[in-house]
């Protein structure tokens, strides 16, 4: 199987590595000479063979719809396009609207793994028509973790439904990095605590809240004890806006999720040890940028090893 790939950042140029480590054959375009296999979104297009696969894998909004609408003067009826950005659900059934004209497919994946993911897998959920899901399935087995695929792998449903998926996942993800974070700064603040960083390795095995979250809390102290090189300043994706306005929407309670992003709102303002932490979270798992104490403007480069 022979794919296009455009964009290879933190997510997609470690996808690439991942897909060519299970024989998959990827040409990929990135606008970074450095890494780019060809040098245009043109030439990519004429290295793929028909029906061709094209995975767009850049960031969410006028970007990932920019390079949609150009793949759909470039390709062909019975080609596929798949969005694996953190495209918004509702972004995603314009594009297949546009695609369709041509008779081009179009799929989303949300996906899950950030920087970890050429060496553990991603998971991925995934929204549009079975026959071309199926299609696609050599890819989505050769992304995901070993083991079984329903563990791994879902088809949510229609289009728009797997980023739909990731999103609340997404917000998910900010509410139990909150409670982490919170935690964190309770037992920093109380005296009789000696060891904040063993109360967590202690967490890692047999208790109920130990997870990767927690292994990477754990990590990222062994790194930065007291979080020092980090400012309580943190940004968000836009998925946990998205999440809240979602369960506005449709009258579900979600103050967990909903706290977790106005926290983020308050960070901020002020440099809380809780923020830190859920900086320090977000730079371990996903590789995004900290800023430095006191930084305006200037942001550190990633903690994570390339």
């Amino acid at each position: 199987m022979h794919i296009g790939l455009i964009g290879l950042g933190k997510m997609g140029f470690n996808m690439r590595q991942r897909l060519r480590n299970a024989g998959i054959e990827v040409t990929g375009y990135d606008r970074n000479a450095e890494l780019t296999d060809v040098d245009s979104v043109e030439a990519l297009v004429a290295a793929v063979p028909a029906p061709r696969v094209i995975w767009v894998m850049v960031p969410a909004g006028q970007i990932t719809d920019s390079v949609i609408t150009d793949l759909s003067g470039r390709l062909d009826a019975g080609d596929l396009v798949i969005d694996g950005g953190n495209s918004k659900f509702t972004e995603d059934q314009k594009h297949e609207v546009l695609l369709a004209k041509k008779n081009i497919g179009f799929v989303d994946v949300g996906v899950s793994g950030g920087v970890w993911g050429l060496a553990n897998g991603y998971g991925l959920m995934v929204g549009g028509d079975p026959g071309r899901i199926q299609a696609a399935m050599p890819l989505f087995d050769a992304l995901r973790p070993e083991g079984p695929r329903e563990e791994s792998f879902v088809h949510v449903g229609d289009v728009g439904a797997g980023h739909y998926a990731k999103m609340v996942h997404n917000g998910v993800e900010y509410a139990l990095m909150q409670a982490y974070a919170e935690g964190y700064e309770l037992l920093e603040a109380k005296d009789i605590i000696k060891d904040v960083h063993g109360t967590f390795r202690a967490w890692q095995k047999g208790t109920v809240v130990r997870s990767w979250l927690l292994d990477l809390m754990v990590k990222a102290l062994e790194e930065d004890p007291g979080l020092s090189r980090i400012a309580g300043y943190v940004e968000d994706s836009g998925e946990g806006r998205w999440t809240v306005e979602e369960a506005i929407a449709n009258a579900v309670p979600a103050p967990a999720i909903t706290a977790a992003l106005f926290a983020r709102f308050a960070s901020r303002q002020d440099d809380a040890p809780a923020m830190k932490m859920v900086s320090a979270l977000r730079n371990q798992f996903g590789g995004h940028a900290v800023r430095a104490p006191g930084a305006s403007v200037v942001e550190l480069p990633s903690l994570v090893a390339s």
